[in-house]
C-alpha cells in the first residue's frame, strides 16, 4: 500500500472558514455537494458488479451485511433499517453492524473502529457463513474494525464489497467488488460525514433499491410489498390498488389491502 494515499484527509480548497459569511459557507458546501453525482457516476460499472453478485446470493438464500464505524455504520444502519417496510422482506435479510454496537448509532464510542477484530467477531454473532455478501463501509478505506472484517471474511470464500472514497485501500484489496466513490478533499478538511458520507448514502440507495427490484420487490414502479405501518403508507397502498383494479370505492380498496396485507397480494386475489 506504498502508493496509497488518504485524498478524504487531504486539506480543503477554502481557507479561512471562519471568516466567511453565512451565504458564502452555503455557496461553497452546496458548490462542493454537486461533484459528488458525477463521482458516483464513474463508479457505476463497479457497483453494477456488486448487484449482480448480491442479487445472486440473495436468490440462493444469502443475506447482506453491512458493516461500518462512526457516520458510514449510521448509514448502513438508516438503509438496512428502511428496506423490510418499504419492499416487504423479513428483518435479517440485509443486516447492518456498527462498530461499538446500538449505542454507537448516536453517541461516539471511543476507539470501537480500531478494534480489528471486532467487525468479524460481530459478523459471527450472526452465523455469516459464504452463502451471504458482507459490503464494508469507510470513507478512508482504513478502519481496522472493518478491514479486519472483510480481511476474514475474503479467508473464508465469503463475497465481500466496500464502498470507500479511496483509491487503493485496505478496504478495496479485501474485497472482491470494491465500489471506490472519489470525491476529493472535504469542506472542512477530513469531515467525511460530507460529500463522502453523502456518496455512500446515493450507493447504498443504488444498491439496495437495484438489488430489491432484481428480486421482484417491485412491480412497474410501485412499493407493491410495502409493510403498512402507518396512515400515509396505507392510505398510498389503497390508491395504487384504486389504480391498479380500477376501483372507485376507496374503502373497498381499502378492505381488500387490510385483509390481505400487502398491494400485490390484494390485486392477486381479485385477479
Amino acid at each position: 500500500m506504498s502508493d496509497f494515499i488518504k485524498i478524504t484527509e487531504q486539506p480543503s480548497k477554502y481557507r479561512h472558514l471562519e471568516k466567511m459569511t453565512v451565504n458564502e459557507i452555503l455557496e461553497n458546501i452546496n458548490r462542493e455537494d454537486k461533484t459528488v453525482p458525477a463521482a458516483v457516476e464513474k463508479a457505476i460499472p463497479q457497483i453494477e458488479k456488486l448487484v449482480a453478485a448480491i442479487t445472486n446470493q440473495m436468490l440462493a438464500g444469502g443475506r447482506l451485511f453491512y458493516i461500518g464505524a462512526g457516520t458510514s455504520g449510521r448509514l448502513a444502519i438508516v438503509d438496512a433499517s428502511e428496506c423490510p417496510p418499504t419492499y416487504g422482506i423479513p428483518y435479517g435479510l440485509v443486516i447492518a453492524l456498527i462498530a461499538g454496537g446500538e449505542k454507537a448509532i448516536t453517541q461516539a464510542v471511543e476507539f470501537a473502529e480500531d478494534n480489528s477484530e471486532q467487525g468479524w467477531n460481530d459478523l459471527q454473532k450472526h452465523f455469516v457463513s459464504d452463502k451471504d455478501v458482507v459490503i464494508g463501509l469507510a470513507a478512508s478505506g482504513t478502519t481496522p474494525y472493518v478491514v479486519g472484517a472483510l480481511q476474514e471474511c475474503k479467508k473464508r470464500g465469503i463475497k465481500t464489497g466496500c464502498i470507500v472514497c479511496n483509491p487503493s485501500s485496505p478496504a478495496a484489496s479485501f474485497s472482491d467488488f470494491p465500489v471506490e466513490v472519489i470525491v476529493g478533499p472535504e469542506f472542512v478538511t477530513g469531515s467525511t460525514r460530507m460529500k463522502s458520507g453523502t456518496a455512500q448514502k446515493l450507493v447504498l440507495n443504488m444498491i439496495s433499491t437495484a438489488v430489491m427490484i432484481r428480486l421482484g420487490r417491485v412491480e412497474d414502479n410501485k412499493m407493491v410489498n410495502m409493510q403498512l405501518t402507518n396512515a400515509k403508507l396505507i392510505d398510498r397502498g389503497v390508491t395504487m390498488i384504486m389504480e391498479q383494479l380500477h376501483l372507485k370505492d376507496y374503502n373497498s380498496a381499502k378492505s381488500l389491502l387490510l385483509k390481505h396485507g400487502s398491494i400485490k397480494k390484494a390485486v392477486e386475489s381479485s385477479k
